[in-house]
């Protein structure tokens, strides 16, 4: 009777593809970081008085709410947002740049919905949204197609999941305010937000993570106004109904945001899952604000 031994030379050799990625998925957990990106003031906003800091992990923003002069106006107007000249010369394709802007416009207008009627005329709404993006940092397609691949791969050796490679990170700095027919100020936010390895994933697009990161100012801009106060304290809200239908696709609340375009939904899910870029599936026509200085 023949005994079979397995040594530690044995064992190395058949368990090092898997015991490598379970190793690099740890050293990667420990090392994740998040792109800096600044909160600066870009004069575009009507007043900068009186903002209150948030100084979050990952979100920086100043901001203020009138919850009292919000009560009295039912509609609002969404400009489209506006590039920057200092925005705009950091990715190379001018229409990439119009997607993140677009996003921005669409995410704003869907999340006001929840208490405004959104209307297509500036001269019909009794508040007027505006925003521009200030600030875009590129991420570095290269390295985040060459994370995807590395999480694909790991996912058939483990089931947990491999955080993307911590390096070539974008993100997005925007300013938007809400002013009355009148000209008075009743919301304002400066935000900055950096991807992160964790919660962001790869993209193989200069916007890649600028894309993902617009629709989180979208969100957060626009809860401000919906609830008359910070969006950053409290619990999370379940989503209405028609902004979990226009997240997927579906029809907006109001006609005047189908100018912005619908979310490609699903299907944009799952190209993000595998570091497509994003103008492979948002493809409605983006619209972007005038510059004026």
């Amino acid at each position: 009777m023949s005994n079979s031994r397995i040594g530690p030379a044995s064992t190395r050799a058949q368990c090092s593809p898997a015991a490598s990625a379970l190793i690099s998925c740890l050293f990667l957990s420990v090392v994740a970081g998040c792109a800096a990106v600044p909160l600066e003031e870009a004069n575009t906003l009507t007043s900068y008085s009186g903002l209150t800091s948030n100084n979050g992990k990952f979100t920086k923003a100043k901001f203020k709410v009138d919850p009292g002069d919000l009560v009295v106006n039912k509609t609002v107007y969404i400009e489209p947002t506006q590039i920057s000249p200092n925005a705009a010369p950091s990715i190379k394709k001018p229409s990439d740049s119009a997607l993140v802007a677009n996003v921005i416009s669409r995410a704003l207008c869907i999340g006001v919905s929840d208490r405004f009627q959104v209307v297509d005329q500036r001269e019909n709404a009794d508040i007027v949204i505006h925003a521009t993006v200030t600030r875009i940092v590129p991420t570095n397609a290269t390295v985040a197609g060459l994370s995807t691949a590395t999480s694909l791969g790991a996912s058939l050796v483990s089931p947990v999941p491999v955080p993307r490679l911590p390096m070539g990170l974008g993100g997005l700095a925007v300013e938007a305010e809400a002013t009355t027919r009148d000209g008075k100020q009743v919301g304002a936010m400066v935000w900055s937000k950096g991807a992160n390895a964790i919660t962001t994933g790869a993209r193989a697009s200069q916007i890649g993570d600028a894309y993902s990161l617009a629709s989180s100012f979208g969100g957060d801009f626009s809860k401000m106004l919906v609830t008359g106060k910070t969006p950053y304290k409290g619990l999370p809200r379940i989503p209405s109904g028609q902004k979990i239908k226009s997240s997927l696709g579906g029809k907006p609340k109001y006609a005047a945001c189908e100018r912005f375009g619908r979310s490609p939904g699903v299907k944009d899910f799952a190209a993000s899952q595998i570091g497509l870029p994003p103008s492979w599936t948002d493809k409605q026509p983006a619209v972007v604000g005038q510059w004026t200085p």
